[in-house]
């Protein structure tokens, strides 16, 4: 569905005119005084967020991190949300290289009944969970708005938070789902790079990235209270695809000022059509994005899952993480219905929920289970 042409000025306009390769040459021109101006900064430009990129940062990464922490404990405290994804289908309309999804791929495909769904949401409950991101295959007609209007209001009565992570859609359903109860919605580009886009989304609508790209202007029309975006490091220059993410972070908060927003920062991970990953993101690198992301924006939710091993989340999250997922499956039932079907990718953390909590207390953090309480009220 696609009713409403961009207006003037809506962030798609601002990508064509940027240059990929100029800001990927930018990216490596830095020196370290232009990174230690950037990290005294009250508030950065893009130009500083690139400088905390660049290579010349790298060797001020203990400071960058301190920053990091220290803004990261100013806005959110020692909180830390959890949550869980639940995957409601692996059915899928498009051909993209990196995901075991794909159409092409021949496997076993399923979407939840109500009756599973409630089988489900009942397993994550009795895990603790009570914050949880719905995920499906991007098959429109299959696993569209009308399942969702099935579907949401039985998941809306078991937890506090429901977040969505599914193809775009329309303004009009985004508004929909708006009153069904969805509190964010997480739509990542994967990459901002046209040509790399194009090489790994070879068939169906996610081929088509300029849909992709005004969704969260969308998003931010009907007025969704939390939007995530975040691209899938790996298919392009990481610090290149960091810039035109920040540039699109910048634009959305400042023209959607009355949303909040949240940013994820995957990697590839290895899948049943898995590719070889073109542009490895380091852990030292995603250490520095991160950290810069929190410079660029104090008041960003960031957001690390269980693609990450355990090990590097315990160092990273309490530097400037503020959510998290724990006891993950990437399948649909995987809690409880269907424990042994396709997963979308690896999962490299695969402490519980219970282990997880006991292990962030040990960091000094304060776990936090649920968004709000219910007598605080919201929009029906």
């Amino acid at each position: 569905m696609r009713a409403e042409p961009s207006e003037h000025g809506d962030f798609f306009q601002q990508w064509q005119q940027a240059c990929w390769h100029q800001h990927q040459l930018q990216s490596s021109s830095y020196h370290r005084e232009q990174v230690l101006q950037a990290l005294n900064k009250p508030k950065l430009t893009l130009t500083d967020f690139q400088a905390l990129l660049s290579p010349a940062a790298e060797p001020l990464l203990p400071q960058l991190a301190a920053k990091a922490q220290q803004l990261t404990r100013q806005r959110f405290g020692r909180t830390q949300q959890l949550f869980a994804p639940l995957y409601l289908s692996n059915l899928c309309a498009n051909e993209c290289s990196y995901c075991g999804f794909s159409m092409s791929q021949k496997v076993k495909r399923r979407v939840l009944t109500a009756d599973e769904v409630e089988r489900e949401c009942l397993a994550l409950r009795q895990s603790g969970i009570n914050q949880v991101l719905l995920v499906t295959g991007e098959h429109e007609r299959k696993v569209g708005i009308a399942y969702f209007r099935q579907m949401l209001p039985l998941v809306r009565r078991h937890f506090s938070s429901v977040m969505l992570e599914v193809q775009p859609l329309s303004e009009a359903e985004y508004r929909e789902l708006r009153q069904l109860g969805v509190d964010a919605v997480m739509v990542y580009q994967e990459t901002y790079q046209e040509a790399a886009y194009q090489r790994h989304h070879l068939k169906g609508q996610k081929s088509d990235i300029k849909w992709r790209l005004d969704c969260p202007d969308r998003l931010g029309k009907a007025g969704i209270d939390k939007i995530g975006i975040g691209v899938l490091f790996g298919l392009a220059d990481w610090r290149t695809d960091a810039t035109f993410l920040a540039m699109h972070l910048l634009y959305l908060q400042h023209r959607y000022w009355q949303s909040r927003y949240s940013l994820s920062v995957p990697r590839i991970r290895p899948c049943s059509g898995g590719i070889e990953v073109p542009h490895p993101l380091s852990d030292k690198h995603l250490v520095q994005l991160v950290c810069a992301f929190r410079l660029l924006s104090p008041s960003l939710e960031i957001s690390l899952s269980t693609r990450e091993r355990a090990e590097l989340r315990d160092q990273l999250v309490p530097i400037a993480i503020t959510s998290s997922s724990a006891g993950s499956s990437t399948r649909p039932g995987g809690y409880a219905v269907d424990p042994e079907a396709l997963e979308q990718f690896s999962i490299d953390d695969n402490r519980s929920p219970k282990v997880y909590q006991q292990r962030l207390q040990q960091l000094g953090l304060a776990p936090v289970m649920k968004d709000w309480e219910p007598y605080l009220g919201r929009e029906s």
